[in-house]
């Protein structure tokens, strides 16, 4: 079974003045630092597209996070797996991974429907992670597929 082959732009493609594409456009090829202050600026943006780079640098980040939150936890943690004891270190890395959680939900959705946006694929196939296992493997094949240009009737262009 073949595949159409769409051409991936370039961020030297892009053409926008100043170098980085406005908020509404995504940003192929976005360095690290540059995704993760997008993901930010973009808090609650559902429409539009997010790049492959976009979305997997705030993936890489966000999983970083939660790995050094969960050592924290586990550093304050003492007793058996069937009851263990919290102590103050562990209350204090739960607190944070709240307060992480609570932070960066929402955006953590909305970089998500982006990306299948770039793809052409609807937001709400992000419900497929519903679906126990295979649910979850049908999106990640989907944030990992190319971008599409038909994705562009996504956008939605400002004035700035």
């Amino acid at each position: 079974m073949s595949y159409p082959q769409y051409p991936q732009p370039s961020a030297t493609q892009q053409n926008f003045q100043g170098g980085e594409p406005p908020l509404w456009a995504p940003y192929y090829g976005a360095p690290l630092p540059v995704a993760v202050k997008r993901f930010f600026k973009k808090y609650t943006a559902f429409s539009g597209r997010a790049s492959r780079s976009e979305y997997w640098w705030w993936t890489l980040v966000s999983g970083i996070i939660g790995i050094v939150l969960n050592i924290i936890i586990g550093a304050g943690t003492s007793g058996s797996s069937s009851a263990p004891s919290y102590g103050p270190i562990a209350i204090f890395g739960i607190v944070l991974a709240l307060v992480w959680v609570l932070a960066t939900i929402v955006p953590s959705l909305a970089v998500s429907v982006r990306r299948l946006h770039d793809g052409n694929f609807s937001g709400w196939l992000l419900l497929l992670h519903l679906v126990p296992f295979l649910g979850s493997i049908a999106v990640l094949v989907m944030m990992i597929l190319p971008s599409n240009p038909a994705g562009q009737r996504f956008d939605q262009p400002t004035g700035h």
